[in-house]
């Protein structure tokens, strides 16, 4: 987040997000810093006193033609009904804004939409707040909108150009999984790293057994509990930066794997599988992919922290990782 940077970046990062909304017909202001992950992004105030969502894009990380289609995807959900951010549009009309490069950042990319109202469901590794009857009732309408979700985007007419990473097969387990090779993340020893290869070949075997009878299409991709806001009319979707074109079930994965300590996820997670069943089919054979999901979420946080050996208490989290993937892995009775 933004309180492990020092001044000095959070000031470099101030004047960059001054820099991009001299694009936006906004009033001078200082801008709020919230955090700065994959993008720094700010809360700022529009003209018409609206608060809104400045996001300053990693470099490298997403093309213009991934980025400009991930705002089209937000907003045709916006406009589907769907409780989303949505672009809002420079002073020349433009969707996202380059920034040149400078002696502090490479070239990236920025951009403004609107803002969600509401609080995080939660925080990982922290216990959830609300009473297990509350949790039943979130997760129930989180199962809703996510239907509602892939029903949407399923019915939309996506524009010439649209692109977006696909977390199938290749992007899960083949030989350059999107979030990295998690077999070869540093840190793990030599007899790690060689179960998990061998745990790779053996997941990829499974995916392509089930993968002929899953629903496939675009998904949000990260519906971790910090990207699910609690609002007044029910749940909202935040930060689409990883969507993509992905198995549906890896949604229901993401959004059930950080909460299987919770005393009641048995609970959570009838309560999703029935708020999604209550408006998209979701059969009881597809279902029992699920655990080959679980494990395979679990298994992208090791290689995204094979991308960023720099993370904090990056030896930490990799133990964690690899000790909850192997266990799943040990329950669907595939050999590491």
């Amino acid at each position: 987040m933004a309180d492990n940077l020092t001044q000095e970046l959070k000031n470099a990062l101030l004047e960059r997000a001054g820099e991009a909304l001299r694009h936006w017909p906004v009033p001078a202001q200082q801008p709020q810093f919230l955090k700065y992950r994959e993008n720094a992004v700010f809360r700022i105030v529009l003209a018409d006193g609206r608060p809104a969502a400045l996001r300053l894009h990693r470099a490298g990380y997403h093309d213009e033609a991934a980025l400009q289609s991930e705002l089209a995807w937000m907003t045709a959900l916006k406009r589907g009904g769907l409780a989303v951010p949505a672009s809002i549009p420079a002073a020349d009309g433009r969707s996202l804004v380059p920034l040149a490069g400078n002696a502090r950042f490479a070239a990236q990319h920025a951009d403004v939409v609107s803002w969600v109202e509401g609080m995080p469901l939660g925080q990982t590794g922290t216990p959830l707040a609300q009473s297990p009857g509350k949790q039943t009732e979130l997760f129930f309408r989180i199962g809703q909108a996510m239907a509602t979700m892939h029903d949407l985007a399923d019915a939309w007419q996506q524009p010439p150009g649209f692109h977006r990473p696909a977390w199938d097969a290749e992007g899960l387990v083949g030989g350059r999984p999107l979030w990295g090779r998690f077999w070869e993340c540093p840190g793990l020893s030599p007899q790690e790293s060689e179960a998990l290869a061998a745990l790779r070949v053996r997941l990829r075997q499974a995916l392509d057994s089930h993968a002929p009878r899953l629903d496939y299409g675009l998904i949000h991709a990260d519906l971790v509990r910090e990207n699910v806001f609690i609002t007044n009319g029910g749940v909202a979707f935040i930060d689409f930066d990883d969507c993509g074109h992905g198995y549906r079930l890896f949604d229901i994965a993401t959004a059930l794997l950080k909460n299987r300590r919770e005393p009641a996820y048995p609970a959570i997670e009838r309560a999703l599988i029935a708020g999604y069943r209550s408006r998209r089919d979701l059969s009881d054979e597809t279902l029992a992919a699920l655990p080959l999901f679980l494990t395979l979420r679990s298994l992208t946080y090791i290689g995204w922290l094979a991308q960023r050996p720099g993370t904090p208490d990056a030896a930490g989290r990799l133990s964690r990782y690899l000790k909850e993937s192997l266990q799943f892995a040990d329950a669907l009775q595939i050999e590491a």
